[in-house]
């Protein structure tokens, strides 16, 4: 929301109103305004700021380190360089049903929670009671939705990398690159 302080001071003249109460207010305005713009200024350097270190960590400095065959560097004031594969995936939503498939043919699909809801309507309250009285004797809480929680996916992935089975990336959403991590001394 932004305050017009100009026509706000215009409309305290207009009635009468310019008194010290008044020059409070529009001060307080102004410096509000000026502390909004200093947050936004200060929340884009940070941004900046934080795509300049991962532009170093994720690509300068794990390729400099690869092009001299090093996985790690001890550096002369004490501090230690580790690079590291990298994981990530997240399986597009228009994807899902083929990436399932896929983890379902392979015997993955221990990764996929399985959960199973029923929705009724209006008026439909005794036939839902029933329902859930049967499913609850049977020894279970009715409810269901597919899903693979983020953590799982990626350490699903990483394993398959790590033990060289061949998969499509981009049905995964996967992403496999190197990350450096600085430790200070």
């Amino acid at each position: 929301m932004s305050i017009d302080v100009s026509q706000l001071e215009k409309d305290a003249d207009a009635l009468g109103l310019a008194d010290q109460s008044l020059t409070g207010i529009s001060d307080l305005a102004k410096k509000a305004l000026l502390i909004e713009k200093e947050i936004e200024d200060l929340e884009a350097t940070l941004s900046e700021r934080k795509e300049a270190l991962r532009d170093i960590t994720d690509n300068r400095l794990p390729e400099a380190m690869r092009e001299l065959n090093m996985n790690s560097f001890r550096m002369a004031d004490g501090s230690f360089i580790e690079v590291k594969p990298f994981y990530s995936a997240s399986i597009p939503s228009d994807r899902r049903g083929e990436a399932y498939e896929w983890l379902r043919a392979k015997g993955f699909d221990d990764i996929i929670k399985n959960t199973v809801s029923v929705q009724f309507g209006r008026g439909e309250d005794g036939k839902a009671g029933n329902l859930i009285q049967e499913i609850r004797q049977k020894g279970m809480i009715p409810e269901q939705a597919e899903k693979i929680e983020p953590s799982t996916l990626k350490a699903f992935i990483k394993d398959l990398v790590e033990q060289g089975v061949d998969f499509d990336t981009e049905l995964f959403g996967a992403y496999i690159g190197w990350k450096a991590k600085i430790k200070s001394k």
